[in-house]
């Protein structure tokens, strides 16, 4: 039998998108080369936040595949590539992964078959590597099979939008390969919308990263010399935010994580500096982004200092280590930049989140309290780095002896001082 889809990386992004083509009614296999989680998900347990164990039971009862055999793709009308792509040591996208998966494809495609590349890389990667490595069987793009680029739009724990109502971009290769790929999206996407070509489909998704990245980093910026200045920076964004035009706000934090923010800018940059220059805003951006985990530090020790209190022996209790709110990600969450610096001042730490069991810092456990109000009370300094909805912020501003409120959520008072 034929399969309308497989989906290459059932990770953060390929997951969703499976369970999504599935809940339209189309034949899906997920290929991934852990044997863990293909084991996982045929036992019906979800690896991830946004997929829940109830809804793998319903992809796998409706016919989902999950598996290590990449010879399914001979049977595949559309194949979608979801790898990872983290950074390489030179700053570029490491493209190990899309490679692999790329000729993986090319033994088995068949011939007008549609193959899409959702992995998040720079500008011209489609083109220059993907179809290369996938026209060494001697099909040739655009007569053979259609090639195209699509930006995954994956944002993990958001409530409202998700692959359904999160409208989709894509770009072929020829004219044809968009038609082609907007024609499978459109199947269970309600918005696609067509770029010019894969290399406009591949910038869009570094403009939104690099859009985010550089005014995270302006408010990062903000806090510090605001702090300095004795304004209030969280009052001034709202007020701010209360013009109805010209205005988007952005908050200051322990600095950025995830699968997206921190690392797709770099491949921008990576990309304009083989053109002879740097991308000075993303390397600007950067560097104030990276160096905000040492600034809490600094505002830590000061605090404790205030108090009388060295950061040496101090007992330091950190909240949340995810990199956003209300889900376990924890990928570059800068929880750990943090926790590795209060530990190399010879801080006592302990953290507490209500969706992380465990946690280690370098290969090292990180006690973790049973009881959070017993913790708050004998911490000599807590530190919220996340604001799950589970915390009662008035719980922490009461319990807590000093608490340092890098999320702008903790009501004020004299124990309680924002970033």
């Amino acid at each position: 039998m034929d399969l309308d889809l497989v989906v290459i990386g059932l990770g953060y992004v390929g997951l969703p998108l499976a369970r999504e083509a599935s809940a339209a009614g189309l034949r899906v296999a997920g290929l991934d080369r852990d044997p863990a989680v293909v084991a996982d998900l045929a036992a019906g347990r979800s690896h991830i936040d946004d997929v829940a164990d109830a809804e793998v039971a319903v992809m796998l009862g409706g016919g989902f595949t999950p598996t290590t055999d990449p010879s399914l793709i001979t049977r595949a009308q559309t194949v979608v590539i979801c790898v990872p792509t983290p950074l390489s040591p030179e700053g570029g996208p490491d493209l190990t992964a899309v490679k692999s998966a790329t000729r993986t494809v090319a033994e088995h495609l068949r011939p007008g078959a549609l193959v899409v590349l959702e992995s998040t890389t720079y500008p011209g990667t489609t083109e220059e590597v993907v179809r290369p490595l996938l026209e060494t069987n001697g099909l040739v793009v655009g007569e053979d099979f259609h090639l195209a680029f699509s930006p995954e739009r994956i944002d993990p724990g958001n409530p409202v939008y998700g692959v359904h109502n999160t409208p989709k971009v894509v770009g072929g290769v020829t004219a044809e390969c968009t038609s082609a790929a907007a024609s499978f999206y459109g199947k269970f996407v309600e918005q696609v919308v067509q770029a010019r070509g894969t290399r406009e489909a591949e910038m869009a998704k570094l403009l939104e990263n690099t859009y985010r990245h550089v005014n995270i980093a302006l408010v990062n910026e903000m806090a510090v010399f605001c702090d300095e200045l004795g304004i209030d920076l969280w009052d001034a964004i709202e007020l701010a935010g209360t013009k109805p035009f010209g205005f988007q706000a952005f908050r200051p934090g322990p600095g950025v994580g995830g699968h997206c923010i921190p690392i797709d800018p770099n491949y921008l940059s990576y990309k304009v500096r083989s053109l002879g220059y740097p991308f000075r805003f993303v390397e600007l951006a950067q560097e104030i982004n990276d160096r905000m985990p040492r600034y809490v530090v600094e505002r830590a020790q000061r605090l404790l200092n205030r108090e009388g209190r060295a950061l040496r022996g101090a007992r330091v209790l950190l909240l949340g280590v995810t990199y956003k709110p209300d889900i376990a990600d924890q990928r570059e969450s800068p929880a750990i930049p943090v926790a590795r610096r209060l530990l190399r001042m010879g801080a006592d730490l302990a953290f507490h989140d209500p969706l992380v069991d465990t946690w280690t810092v370098d290969g090292d456990a990180v006690p973790s309290p049973d009881d959070l109000g017993t913790a708050l009370a004998s911490a000599d300094l807590t530190i919220l780095l996340q604001d799950h909805q589970a915390f009662d912020m008035s719980e922490l501003s009461a319990r807590a002896r000093l608490l340092l409120d890098t999320r702008g959520a903790v009501p004020r008072g004299d124990n309680v001082e924002a970033l």
